[in-house]
């Protein structure tokens, strides 16, 4: 197991705003009330020049104290737009800074410089298909969970190509015969950084929940699965991003894409050596797919997600459920009434592999239309697709939706119960485990009164 780091605090001028000593130097953060925030801490060196496509390397060290107020650039990624429905949504402040040197992550907390108070750490892993996203959208605030003595963290990871790779020179340097999922090695890098250095925060390091939404609980699935992440995983909540397969493709140690689709591609366009790949600029490298495919007519895709590789993951997700080989820690897991496809089936499902293990594993549904003003002007309706996450931290006042006094008391109920598991593995709120004698998810819901209406039951398709 990593040795924690040591517990130093340097008091600035206000002895009210403690600087903390991590790894790579000092940082400060921002009080707003009870809550100090840390925005833009360095958990790995720029994935840049010679850097990228490989693992994350130590942070660089910086002089001085770094007074972290504000947010890092995002990873690579499609500039949203109008077209995209998630944007009015999610992403109506426009877009961050888009760069490789992404890989930062924020902290928030009551208690920094408090390292005998033990607070439980929970780590947030954003979606967006491996494609998109970053760990500071509107929705993914994070005051309310610190005020639930809860140190939250939220991180930043390596997206698309840049992220996912597989290309047989990656795999002939790497020294396990591997490429791809640089991605999800950052995660575990952050996860690690948290483990050494959260304690600085008044967080626990024995005590560290991971959970993520969509593509966020895509990668906590595979951390849960990796051999890479020890004992450090004491709990796991996966939104949207199903439970387990019946049926599981069968163990592959070797990679699902050995990267000749990647070599084609590069070699076309001349980069034909490491060297220079990583010599070509972002924009090169981001856009090289389409402009294969506008010149050749040959439509590719490159390596984009995690994959089976032999070394960060032996075996998919379904597989080593089914065999009883994931983290045996407690679990939540759930979707939303309208979600991209049903779960049920599949979160029962895993649900109940979990009974065997002797394991208990938590089910839900979110269930809650987003409320829309008169004119029915959101262009996302119903229990959506990330629809539950302005309650999952309970931002709703971020958003510009018409929401009752009740969705906030629905947010209370619903980040109750997050922060609840985190501290004891319990979501507490009558909220039971799903077992093959009590198959029930916890349904969060309002009455047709507007009045929390939450019960253990059946998953619902409709309240129409």
């Amino acid at each position: 197991m990593l040795a924690a780091l040591s517990a130093v605090v340097i008091f600035g001028c206000s002895p009210k705003n403690p600087v903390l000593t991590v790894e790579g130097g000092q940082v400060q953060g921002v009080k707003t009330g009870e809550v100090y925030s840390y925005k833009g801490i360095p958990f790995a060196a720029a994935p840049v020049g010679d850097l990228r496509w490989k693992e994350p390397q130590p942070v660089t060290p910086w002089e001085g104290v770094k007074v972290a107020d504000r947010f890092s650039a995002a990873a690579p990624q499609t500039p949203h737009d109008t077209a995209n429905p998630y944007t009015s949504e999610f992403f109506f402040d426009g877009d961050p800074e888009f760069s490789e040197d992404c890989l930062y992550l924020n902290v928030w907390t009551k208690a920094p410089g408090k390292t005998s108070k033990k607070l439980p750490v929970a780590m947030w892993i954003h979606g967006g298909g491996y494609t998109a996203g970053w760990g500071f959208e509107p929705e993914m605030e994070g005051t309310e969970w610190a005020k639930k003595d809860v140190v939250l963290v939220t991180i930043n990871y390596r997206l698309g190509v840049f992220g996912f790779l597989n290309h047989p020179f990656l795999a002939a340097e790497s020294g396990h015969n591997s490429s791809g999922n640089y991605g999800i090695l950052d995660q575990i890098a952050a996860l690690k950084w948290v483990y050494n250095n959260i304690a600085q925060f008044g967080g626990d390091p024995d005590n560290i929940t991971i959970f993520g939404q969509s593509a966020g609980a895509g990668s906590v699935k595979t951390l849960v699965n990796s051999p890479l992440t020890g004992n450090l995983i004491k709990k796991a909540i996966i939104q949207s991003g199903g439970g387990a397969s019946q049926n599981p493709a069968p163990v592959n140690p070797n990679l699902s894409d050995p990267g000749e689709i990647a070599k084609t591609v590069f070699d076309w366009a001349g980069y034909d050596t490491l060297e220079k790949m990583r010599a070509a600029s972002t924009e090169e490298v981001f856009n090289l797919a389409a402009k294969y495919a506008a010149e050749t007519g040959q439509n590719v895709r490159l390596s984009s997600s995690p994959s089976a590789d032999g070394y960060l993951m032996t075996e998919s997700f379904d597989s080593a459920a089914n065999g009883g080989r994931i983290k045996d820690i407690p679990y939540m897991i759930g979707y939303t009434m309208n979600d991209m496809r049903a779960m049920d089936e599949s979160i029962g499902y895993f649900c109940e592999l979990r009974e065997k293990a002797g394991k208990p594993a938590y089910a839900y549904e979110f269930a809650r239309p987003l409320p829309d003003d008169a004119a029915g002007s959101h262009k996302m309706k119903g229990a959506f697709h990330s629809s539950e996450l302005w309650y999952t931290f309970k931002s709703l006042a971020n958003s510009d939706r018409p929401f009752t006094q009740d969705d906030y008391l629905l947010a209370e109920r619903i980040l109750g119960c997050w922060t609840s598991f985190v501290k004891t593995g319990k979501p507490g709120n009558g909220w039971e485990p799903y077992t093959s004698a009590n198959p029930k998810f916890m349904v969060f819901k309002l009455d047709a009164s507007g009045e929390d209406d939450s019960v253990m039951g059946d998953p619902i398709t409709s309240l129409d």
